[in-house]
């Protein structure tokens, strides 16, 4: 089991892979939206937030506003760890039921194309 500290640093690794996405891709698929990431067997979740300019940076403080976030992950530290460093595939994990992803349907048509 992956600690708290290595699932904030898969986190930031995370948003800083999303950087990498060229502009354009960007531009057409992201549409600004609140995220949870809750890892299941620690009991914590992180918050954060997806925009053109970027996702994150993530925390582990609910919003100011109160309001549930509009995509919701629920996730394992160890495959949160492993999908962050390419060795867990997103679409099997997510059949597979190691990842749980509620959002609505258009926002996971919008983060298929981006992952």
């Amino acid at each position: 089991m992956a600690t708290v500290d290595e699932c904030r640093v898969a986190l930031r690794k995370l948003a800083e892979q999303f950087d990498e996405i060229d502009q354009e891709s960007r531009s057409r698929h992201v549409v600004e939206r609140t995220i949870s990431c809750h890892i299941r067997d620690l009991g914590v979740t992180f918050y954060g937030r997806l925009r053109h300019g970027g996702l994150g940076p993530f925390d582990d403080s609910p919003p100011a506003d109160g309001k549930p976030a509009e995509v919701k992950l629920t996730i394992g530290s160890d495959d949160l760890v492993s999908l962050v460093n390419g060795e867990l595939d997103m679409g099997r994990a997510v059949f597979g039921g190691r990842v749980k992803i509620d959002a609505s349907f258009g926002d996971l048509l919008r983060l298929r194309k981006l992952l």
